[in-house]
């Protein structure tokens, strides 16, 4: 039997962290306009993401365990939409790390890029918010989805801080190995199976998500501003950002830059 061709393997890891790398500068030097439509779009994905999720979740009777593992395959619509359809997230940006680490970006040009598309993404929840509200997802399923939706933004306003924090870190940790592994694949098919299984197991272990959170929780707060209050939900997606920053800039893009772009071994094969 002859061995497949050469460009139909997937991308090793050196190979990966190359283009991770290379990838960076691009996004880093993108134009301010495209930028922020492109983090707008994918904040408003992430949030589509989520509203499926809570969907499915309502009334969801499979035991603990199945109902999250549902879940989180109906959540991963969300990082399906913005790697293939193509746009800009935050927590998959912070990879831009790889690059800034290499010295081909600035820390004003890493900033201009979080900072843009941080605010990007907010606006695309925010605004899907509004069309959410509008469109009364929320009485689905005889008004339970309202209450899933209260269930799901009230337990993220209960955590507390660290907690909120650790298990930010560990949700971008797995958002960026998503990413990470999407950019070995070479064809649809293989960008997402290779979100599927990360992003679903982020969530069924109830990771947290700063992005997702900018829809759950206004989306809760739009429901019932008295079961949500502004401080919980500000004190969770302060949590929860910082610790998406440190999992994906660190853990992923800090090891992997560590492991194949530093120094002489910058181009070593796995």
């Amino acid at each position: 039997m002859t061995a497949p061709p050469k460009h139909a393997d997937a991308f090793t890891p050196a190979e990966i962290a190359a283009k991770v790398e290379t990838l960076g500068v691009a996004k880093a030097h993108l134009p301010t306009f495209s930028l922020f439509v492109l983090a707008l779009l994918a904040g408003a994905f992430i949030s589509l993401g989520a509203l499926f999720f809570t969907v499915v979740m309502t009334g969801a009777d499979m035991g603990f365990g199945l109902s999250r593992l549902v879940g989180g395959v109906s959540f991963c619509l969300g990082l399906v939409l913005v790697v293939v359809a193509g746009a800009e997230l935050f927590t998959g940006n912070n990879l831009l790390a790889m690059a800034w680490a290499s010295r081909l970006i600035s820390t004003r040009e890493i900033l201009r890029n979080w900072v843009l598309v941080y605010l990007g993404n907010v606006v695309g929840c925010l605004g899907t918010v509004v069309l959410v509200v509008w469109a009364g997802t929320d009485g689905l399923g005889n008004g339970s989805v309202h209450d899933t939706a209260l269930s799901i933004a009230s337990a993220k306003t209960a955590l507390p801080f660290a907690e909120a924090f650790a298990r930010g870190i560990l949700c971008n940790a797995l958002v960026c190995l998503a990413v990470w592994l999407a950019m070995g694949g070479r064809s649809v098919t293989d960008k997402i199976l290779a979100v599927l299984f990360p992003v679903t197991a982020f969530v069924a272990l109830g990771f947290e998500h700063s992005i997702a959170n900018w829809f759950f929780l206004p989306y809760g707060y739009a429901l019932n501003p008295e079961l949500v209050s502004i401080a919980g939900v500000l004190k969770n997606l302060l949590a929860v950002t910082l610790g998406n920053l440190v999992g994906g800039s660190l853990l992923v893009a800090g090891v992997y830059w560590s492991a194949y772009l530093r120094g002489p071994s910058h181009h070593i094969e796995s």
